[in-house]
């Protein structure tokens, strides 16, 4: 799989749940008290968790940056339709996300 690419484990790990739509692996390379944020906006996790997994899922992935930790490409939701979109990953210092910020990519 594309995913390959992706360097750092986790960021992968957390996009191949992403891509298979496994809502238990997903969660649990988040930290507790994570924090997403959708074009700079807030966004409840847990509601976007039901929302995307299964029905979201990136097409290619285009551009690696940060050790894999920031990703863009082109992405497919079942709702919106293709796009290009970006994953920003932040993590603690146990490996767990705190932070995602997604959106549309320029």
């Amino acid at each position: 799989m594309f995913t390959d690419v992706i360097e750092n484990h986790v960021a992968r790990g957390a996009i191949n749940a992403l891509q298979n739509g496994d809502v238990e692996a997903w969660r649990s390379y988040f930290a507790e008290h994570a924090e997403l944020f959708d074009d700079g906006r807030p966004r409840n996790l847990k509601a976007f968790t039901s929302e995307a997994l299964g029905h979201e899922r990136f097409r290619s992935i285009d551009k690696i940056e940060n050790g894999g930790l920031s990703l863009e490409g082109k992405f497919h939701s079942d709702t919106w339709g293709d796009f290009r979109t970006y994953f920003r990953f932040t993590l603690n210092e146990h490996g767990k996300i705190t932070r995602l910020e997604i959106g549309q990519a320029d």
